[in-house]
């Protein structure tokens, strides 16, 4: 489960703003937060919605997303975000007797190539908990500009799938020990930097992000960046959300517990 507190966009260049949650604190950045909630924006009025592409500016933690959500017969079929500057961090990392990559792609990510099946998820949990808890230990890991961008946030647990186009699918443990059912936004990102750093992928050719339970993002790097001096890169993800519900939370203020609880 991952959440979005809609929030005032920094100033008038802005259409939303929004801070994300889940079940350890707040993230610096959710891609396919931010494409459910571009969805739910359109949706419900929030910003008027239109046939054919829809341009949306969203205030996320990690910096300023342009948007483009596509309708078609009143419905959004997709969204595609341009992120914020992602960059290789560093490569050939060793933690858990593997070699890992971190890239940033509106948080940190290591990135590891391992089998992603759905029989892997007990074990793939607690190696993610454990190679992020070895790297953190090991190493400052804090964006140059933004000092609270700090920390992997993530684990990329990836597996080749197939070229034309280059297919690679993933599973992402983030947060404590959250599965990410997405082929996670702002981690298509971090790969799409670490494909372009190894040649892997030509600028403007297309990544096929597969997640583990076959849900898919479509990722490309469109042009160059500087962050701080280091070199970085553009990247474009489009993927799509649907509404599941509607719900409503209430705090009592006689329940005892009303403030939540934290079992470890």
């Amino acid at each position: 489960m991952y959440g979005c507190f809609v929030v005032e966009p920094n100033d008038s260049g802005a259409d939303l703003g929004v801070v994300f949650f889940h079940n350890a604190g707040y993230s610096t950045a959710c891609g396919h937060g931010t494409i459910a909630l571009v969805t739910w924006a359109l949706d419900e009025g929030i910003v008027e919605r239109r046939e054919g592409e829809n341009r949306v500016v969203v205030d996320v933690p990690s910096g300023r997303l342009e948007t483009r959500a596509l309708v078609e017969g009143g419905r959004v079929r997709s969204v595609r975000f341009r992120n914020v500057p992602a960059y290789v961090w560093a490569e050939g990392l060793q933690a858990g007797g593997r070699t890992l990559d971190v890239a940033f792609g509106g948080a940190f990510y290591a990135a590891v190539e391992e089998r992603v099946e759905t029989a892997e998820l007990p074990r793939l949990i607690e190696l993610g908990r454990n190679l992020k808890g070895e790297l953190e230990a090991a190493h400052e890991i804090v964006h140059p500009v933004e000092p609270e961008l700090r920390d992997v946030y993530g684990v990329i647990f990836w597996q080749e799938e197939g070229e034309r186009p280059l297919t690679q699918r993933n599973v992402t443990v983030f947060a404590d020990g959250e599965v990410d059912r997405s082929p996670c936004g702002s981690g298509t990102s971090a790969r799409l930097a670490l494909l372009d750093r190894s040649g892997r992928l030509r600028r403007g050719e297309e990544l096929r992000h597969v997640s583990i339970v076959g849900s898919e993002f479509s990722g490309r790097v469109v042009g160059d960046a500087d962050v701080a001096g280091l070199p970085a890169v553009v990247t474009e993800v489009e993927g799509s959300a649907f509404r599941t519900g509607e719900h409503v939370f209430t705090l009592d203020p006689d329940d005892p517990i009303g403030d939540g609880f934290l079992l470890r």
